[in-house]
């Protein structure tokens, strides 16, 4: 667990990569997972990294059809689903889902959001694996 700790904090070490932004897209891929401890704690972090709109948190379920998210910002959402639901299509990660997310992100801060993808993926399989309930006084 201290590894997978370690390698979270060092994956959110990348210069212009946006943490508030990165917290949302972590909410979005355990809302598609099911993790409620997930679900209930990047809201927090979210804050904690500078996000200050309530309406921005309650909706990233709803991205596309809300007004509250820029473009790289909706890249970055479609860049989550893809990434989280690999399986849902022939073509996980479509060009265009691609594409659209390197047209706003540099090379460095993109893999540093696909390894962050990548990771909160692996701690919703192991909170929803092991019944891991949110506990608020953490």
């Amino acid at each position: 667990m201290d590894s997978l700790i370690a390698l979270s904090k060092a994956s959110k070490a990348v210069p212009g990569l946006p943490l508030g932004l990165l917290e949302l897209m972590h909410l979005r891929a355990s809302q598609i997972n099911g993790d409620g401890n997930n679900v209930n704690l990047h809201p927090r972090l979210a804050r904690a990294a500078g996000e200050t709109s309530e309406d921005r948190i309650i909706s990233v379920a709803s991205w596309r059809n809300t007004p509250w998210f820029s473009e790289p910002e909706r890249a970055a959402l479609a860049l989550t689903e893809a990434v989280t639901r690999l399986d849902d299509r022939a073509d996980p990660v479509p060009d265009a889902i691609w594409n659209e997310a390197r047209r706003h992100y540099d090379e460095p801060v993109l893999a540093a959001m696909v390894l962050s993808l990548g990771l909160v993926n692996l701690w919703n399989r192991l909170h929803v694996a092991t019944g891991q309930v949110f506990d608020p006084a953490r």
